[in-house]
């Protein structure tokens, strides 16, 4: 008979694999979700990820980022390491930067149905300009979508100092 923790970790491939494979095109397949052990509270999970890297679809040029995400988890959550793995295959990716955080948004509503989610990216600049696109989304139907417009319409009303990161 399985003890707690072992069924806890079902359908987790990554998590304690040492011999992990880096993907270098991208490949949402490998995200993986484990269930929230406390889907009756709201509260929110974290991510900096400060390592972000794809390519300009235009120069191939590479584009280096800090990745936020935050989301209030329903019934599943995102595992780190698939995540990490998931950004990580962004690495050979040509896209703009806003089209990258909202691959990235639409890709963890569909892995996870999360009541509320956000993603934004502070890209380094190149040019001479930095890039940081903000993108969310609230569960339709509940107060998540009221938050979701809240947060998107009060969003960085405060910028950050710029020290060219």
């Amino acid at each position: 008979m399985p003890n707690r923790q072992e069924s806890e970790l079902d359908g987790l491939t990554l998590l304690g694999n040492q011999g992990t494979k880096y993907t270098f095109q991208y490949a949402p397949e490998i995200l993986e979700v484990f269930d929230n052990k406390h889907p009756n509270r709201d509260y929110f999970v974290k991510f900096n990820c400060p390592e972000f890297t794809s390519l300009c679809p235009i120069t191939g040029q590479p584009d280096f980022a800090t990745i936020y995400i935050s989301y209030i988890p329903n019934q599943k959550m995102v595992e780190s390491k698939s995540l990490k793995l998931y950004l990580f295959s962004f690495r050979n990716h040509g896209d703009f930067h806003e089209d990258c955080m909202n691959i990235i948004m639409n890709d963890l509503i569909q892995l996870m149905d999360p009541r509320y989610i956000e993603v934004w990216g502070k890209f380094t600049p190149r040019g001479g300009i930095s890039i940081d696109p903000y993108c969310n989304y609230g569960k339709p139907g509940t107060k998540f979508e009221k938050m979701a417009d809240y947060r998107l319409m009060n969003h960085d009303l405060y910028p950050e100092t710029i020290d060219n990161r």
